[in-house]
């Protein structure tokens, strides 16, 4: 009797520590995919503002500043909703993936529970 319910205990603790793995992995590449599409938007915003206040140093005339830098103002807002609904997605992906791996151990915890 005791050595059912230790062995028992034990396959569940397993069970518990591998689903606890891979939930701690699936949201340390959640973490670094929403990283990664962050800082690529953000290099490319600082890229075409760098880019932009060469043409400010080098321009002779002031006045074809201004259409530029809104437009400049505009492509950094597009891409920063881009990242945004990008990094959304990769966070629903996620809670999916989250959900998933909460469901396996009940649905096995049923079935084995069951054979006994």
């Amino acid at each position: 009797m005791t050595s059912a319910f230790t062995d028992s205990f034990s396959d569940y603790t397993r069970q518990l520590a591998a689903t606890a793995t891979r939930a701690n992995r699936l949201a340390l590449e959640n973490a670094e995919s929403m990283f990664g599409v962050q800082l690529k938007s953000l290099e490319k915003s600082i890229t075409a503002t760098s880019g932009f206040l060469g043409d400010i140093v080098q321009s002779q005339e002031p006045a074809t500043l201004l259409p530029k830098g809104a437009q400049l103002a505009r492509d950094n807002l597009s891409r920063w909703a881009s990242a945004s609904q990008e990094v959304m997605g990769l966070g629903l992906k996620a809670s999916q993936a989250f959900g998933d791996l909460a469901r396996q151990p009940l649905a096995g915890a049923g079935t084995g529970a069951g054979r006994r």
